[in-house]
């Protein structure tokens, strides 16, 4: 186990917009607003054709090889993640969300393409005085949260 201490700093209330697509625009909009970490968390619509990262090919296999299912329709959604800064000072979010339709339930990474359906709600928590950035992991492939 790897740790870091952080404060408590602002609190942001957003309304992401139909057809916007999650990662982007609260990675830009922490940006403009100089949010270098962060906890969120998400509500609303994930709209048709949404791409979520599912897990990987090989279990075993490194680098990791992700992957993606895209909704096949409308989901109603609930999700968590972290914002930290990677190793070029730009802010990159880590969140999964579920996916619901119906009786039928899917969680993954938004990474890869959550387009808004109508709305959807984040409540970001700013944390400060953190050392917390994303590097990468040559062996696996992706950035990882290096507290």
């Amino acid at each position: 186990m790897k740790y870091s201490e952080a404060k408590q700093g602002r609190i942001f209330v957003m309304r992401l917009e139909d057809g916007e697509t999650v990662h982007e625009e609260i990675e830009k909009f922490a940006k403009n607003q100089s949010i270098t970490a962060a906890a969120m968390i998400i509500i609303g619509g994930a709209d048709k054709g949404s791409k979520l990262v599912v897990g990987p090919e090989n279990g075993k296999a490194k680098p990791v090889n992700p992957m993606e299912h895209v909704l096949e329709n409308v989901h109603e959604i609930t999700g968590t993640g972290t914002l930290f800064p990677d190793d070029n000072g730009n802010p990159v979010i880590h969140m999964h969300i579920a996916c619901g339709r119906n009786a039928d339930t899917i969680t993954g990474c938004v990474r890869n393409g959550i387009k808004v359906w109508q709305i959807m709600e984040v409540i970001i928590f700013e944390l400060v005085d953190t050392t917390g950035k994303r590097v990468i992991d040559p062996g696996l492939g992706f950035k990882l949260l290096n507290p």
